[in-house]
């Protein structure tokens, strides 16, 4: 796919300023099965999905109590997002993107994803955002859709889970076993920092802090900021 550079004022150029998430744990915990890939908040509860038990897991607020389980679409669940109303899965396994009814199992409407190597998902307040490790491409959508408004280079070859902050943009990479703090929307790179075990995978913001997770590790970890 061609890059599409935004336009200045489009909310994806300029970033950074504020508090940025760092390598320093505050608090980790185990995670619900041993392959934990994807990360998300709806309001105050963390959800997580693994592709061992191919589960979502509904966590009592951020914690390792979990409230409510149900299985992933697919058999191969890599990442989570929510869009203030539905839970949004997506699958390397089918290579599709889910939009669930509300929190549950229920799929409401479903759309390809870009390329063959779905990995990250997460959600801006407007716009979906999915990485690729096939085409190793940021891709923005069209609001929840497979439409692509633009997309750019992953900072590394490998970029798995996705995170934002409200202002900028966070990747994890399973090949340099680093997470990228963005400069806004973009493929500058404003900070980054070593991951707590080889095989970083799904991110979230929690409003306060980064969370991130490994499935070598099997370990949901709550980052500090600086």
């Amino acid at each position: 796919m061609t890059l599409i550079l935004p336009m200045i004022g489009s909310g994806y150029i300029s970033g950074g300023g504020g508090l940025l998430p760092n390598g320093t744990i505050l608090s980790s915990f185990a995670s619900p099965s041993t392959a934990p890939t994807g990360l998300t908040l709806a309001g105050a509860n963390l959800i997580s999905c693994d592709f061992g038990s191919d589960t979502i897991y509904i966590h009592s607020g951020v914690s390792s109590t979990i409230s409510s389980s149900f299985a992933s679409p697919g058999s191969i669940p890599r990442d989570l997002a929510y869009d203030g109303a539905n839970l949004i899965s997506s699958d390397s396994g089918t290579n599709l993107i889910y939009i669930h009814s509300g929190v549950s199992s229920t799929i409401s409407s479903s759309f390809a994803s870009p390329s063959v190597g779905q990995a990250g998902l997460t959600y801006d307040g407007t716009n979906l955002i999915s990485s690729d490790t096939f085409t190793d491409l940021i891709y923005v959508h069209d609001g929840v859709s497979s439409t692509i408004l633009f997309s750019f280079p992953t900072p590394a070859g490998s970029s798995n889970g996705l995170a934002y902050d409200g202002t900028n943009l966070i990747s994890s990479d399973l090949g340099t076993d680093r997470i990228y703090v963005h400069d806004g929307i973009s493929s500058t790179i404003l900070v980054s920092f070593p991951t707590q075990g080889p095989l970083p995978s799904g991110l979230a913001y929690d409003g306060s802090n980064l969370l991130s997770t490994d499935f070598n590790t099997d370990r949901i970890y709550v980052h500090d900021n600086s």
